[in-house]
């Protein structure tokens, strides 16, 4: 990772002094070089604030100034830099000061009378130090992010879907209440990508997922395992028709037409629903007994969902969950007309 001189000059800087004397110097040398974005104030009660707004990548910070002192507006900014990372260049024209502001965070320091050579050189490396720290930050958060999600739609991914999973149960059990899990798939997907192409497809994908995700509750997570398969687990429902509800305005939303590069897509889903503890005790049996589902609501035509039975004792012992043949409860109208 570089940090180019146009990034360092388009950086944002707060100048704080109680003096417009030292204010007008400081911008005066900084604009000098280039420097765009830079602001001041010589209220110190003021500089929290305006750093929570702007998140200023450099503040120049006068450690003496009346009523409130910089190392006591350091403190205040600590509450706002979660990281600990200050990004001060301390002001003093006092040689004691200067090892005390940086025990107190600041990250470097310019004397007064100013040089402006110095003044310009702290500024910059400070400033690419600031730059690069942003820049690694966020190329984490990145990583964690395609660690957790899936790159084409922003669902969570298996390994994400996992996680909330295993909270959901933990809930269900210790409130003795249902989960839900819902596999859904789409309904003549592949001939939509010969058709239109994979492009088409990519977005038909993003689409559905956005639809998905708004017919569901925060608490709910909406994944994405691959091709056109999702999987809806519900952190919480009261029972069968709960779960039922849910399926149906799925599939509904679903099956609204796309408008995309100018087609209007049309496709329809396919669901398969289980519940804790009725169809499974963990994620893996309630995934299994969901699949199981889907697979007869494809059978019996598409563009519907099944609901998979309490397991028998022989299909305990087989590992294999069954589901029932019609859905519960009946589909409206509309989607009726659509199959």
């Amino acid at each position: 990772m570089t940090v180019s001189i146009a990034d360092i000059l388009n950086a944002s800087i707060l100048i704080v002094d109680d003096l417009e004397a030292n204010i007008l110097l400081l911008e005066q040398m900084l604009r000098s070089v280039g420097y765009m974005h830079i602001t001041s104030t010589r209220d110190p009660y003021a500089v929290s604030a305006l750093h929570r707004a702007n998140h200023y990548d450099l503040i120049l910070l006068d450690l003496r100034m009346p009523g409130m002192d910089g190392f006591q507006v350091m403190e205040s900014l600590k509450e706002i830099e979660t990281d600990s990372y200050l990004p001060v260049l301390a002001v003093t024209a006092e040689p004691a000061h200067k090892l005390r502001a940086l025990q107190s965070g600041a990250k470097d320091f310019v004397s007064k009378p100013f040089d402006l050579a110095e003044v310009l050189m702290r500024v910059h490396n400070m400033l690419e130090v600031r730059l690069l720290h942003e820049a690694a930050r966020n190329y984490s958060k990145i990583l964690e992010s395609l660690a957790l999600n899936d790159p084409l739609t922003g669902l969570a991914n298996r390994r994400l879907l996992a996680d909330r999973m295993s909270m959901a149960l933990i809930h269900a059990r210790r409130n003795n209440s249902f989960m839900a899990v819902v596999y859904l798939d789409l309904d003549g997907f592949k001939q939509i990508n010969d058709t239109l192409g994979h492009g088409v497809g990519d977005v038909l994908l993003k689409m559905v997922a956005g639809r998905l995700v708004a017919t569901v509750r925060e608490e709910d997570t909406v994944a994405r395992l691959g091709g056109d398969e999702f999987i809806i687990a519900l952190w919480h429902v009261s029972g069968t028709n709960h779960a039922a509800t849910v399926v149906l305005r799925a599939i509904e939303a679903v099956s609204q037409p796309y408008c995309i590069e100018g087609n209007i897509v049309s496709i329809t889903a396919s669901a398969g629903v289980s519940l804790y503890p009725v169809h499974g005790e963990d994620a893996d049996m309630l995934m299994k007994s969901a699949d199981l589902a889907l697979y007869e609501a494809k059978r019996a035509g598409k563009n519907t969902y099944r609901i998979s039975t309490d397991l028998s004792a022989v299909a305990r012992s087989q590992h294999t969950p069954s589901a029932v043949s019609t859905p519960l409860p009946e589909a409206p109208d509309k989607m009726k007309d659509d199959q």
